[in-house]
């Protein structure tokens, strides 16, 4: 029992950990791209991803060097701590839906959806939205290490390849989120979604806890001997998916910044524009309208067939994740822009007609 206690607040101590941290150590302060439902002014946002995840994890590997706690206790204590992490995720839901005011909606909508669509606590010091993928992104980090160590701890030098590359792209997804933590800024979560259930405990729980559910599977299985040329080939179809998915957030943030420059110094800005609103069709985003989703489904894939083991269906879970949540997105986000933008999208609409996969779809 007191195992369990303790995996079970351990999601909740790390977090707490987290918002302490970001708000003690130094952040550098940036204008957002949306705008305070109350003044109409453009949000600030405090930005210290990077050093407080480091600082995280550091402490977690000082634990594991001395013997204070074993490499992979959160791993021994996963379901204990996503017990924890699911309350935590409920009881944060519950705490920023109920005060605020109603959208009209039934109440398990509003639940589910939330109601505010920025919050942010401390005098402005700690946006919602930004923390909430900060203290994700830390807690998938400190899994991700505690179930690669179980792996070495039980197999040694027989360790699974597979396992060695899911964990460490994996790992470079976190890190790369935290280093363009700045660039999401201008990404769909941020300006069109509200705080709620869905985006409250998908980060608190699904997030650092779902996302590796291919480690859950194979953390304690041999390796399976993929040919070297074989995890070449899902090794690049991660990197492929990792280029469009970033180089298309890199692309528009820099778009959105500074709208006259060339994107990485030679791809030219092509724009259309009604004088009030501009949209850009050059680059990556003359592929297709959400090129960036496809390089999060692909980056999906090739973490999944890495692993080794395609006849586990349970494997397949993470990239089917993105097709569920990327198709319907694609669609709403349509609707908005249609509605926000009229004529001018349907003129875009017309010239990349491709919603995500060029030549395809």
């Amino acid at each position: 029992m007191t195992d369990f206690v303790a995996g079970f607040f351990a999601p909740w101590i790390i977090s707490a950990f987290i918002l302490a941290m970001h708000l003690v150590l130094p952040a550098r302060t940036v204008t957002g791209y949306v705008r305070d439902e109350q003044s109409g002014g453009l949000l600030q946002y405090r930005l210290n991803g990077l050093p407080v995840a480091a600082l995280t994890v550091g402490l977690w590997a000082f634990a594991g060097r001395t013997g204070l706690l074993p490499w992979d206790w959160l791993y021994v204590h996963r379901w204990s701590g996503l017990t924890g992490s699911c309350v935590l995720g409920l009881l944060f839901s519950f705490a920023v839906v109920l005060p605020a005011r109603s959208t009209g909606r039934r109440f398990l909508a509003d639940l589910y959806f939330g109601r505010s669509e920025n919050l942010q606590f401390f005098r402005g010091r700690v946006d919602a939205k930004m923390f909430l993928y900060l203290a994700g992104a830390t807690m998938l980090a400190l899994n991700i290490l505690a179930f690669l160590a179980h792996h070495l701890m039980i197999y040694g030098t027989a360790r699974s390849t597979g396992v060695l590359l899911y964990s460490g792209f994996f790992f470079w997804f976190v890190i790369d989120y935290l280093v363009f933590e700045r660039v999401h800024l201008y990404t769909y979560d941020i300006f069109a979604e509200r705080v709620g259930f869905k985006l409250g405990w998908g980060c608190l729980t699904f997030y650092p806890y779902f996302y590796l559910v291919g480690l859950w599977v194979t953390a304690d299985l041999p390796d399976p001997h993929t040919a070297p040329w074989l995890l070449a080939i899902y090794s690049l179809v991660f990197f492929a998916g990792w280029t469009l998915s970033r180089g298309a957030n890199l692309q528009k943030f820099s778009f959105k910044t500074r709208p006259e420059r060339p994107f990485l110094g030679f791809i030219k800005p092509q724009v259309l524009s009604d004088g009030r609103h501009a949209l850009l069709y050059s680059g990556f985003w003359k592929a297709a309208r959400h090129i960036n989703y496809l390089g999060e489904i692909l980056m999906a894939t090739g973490l999944t067939l890495v692993l080794g083991r395609p006849a586990l269906w349970t494997v397949w879970l993470y990239p089917l994740y993105y097709i569920a949540l990327l198709l319907p997105r694609e669609r709403a986000d349509d609707r908005r822009c249609a509605a926000k933008y009229g004529g001018l999208w349907t003129e875009y609409v017309r010239r990349v007609p491709r919603r995500i996969v060029p030549g395809l779809y």
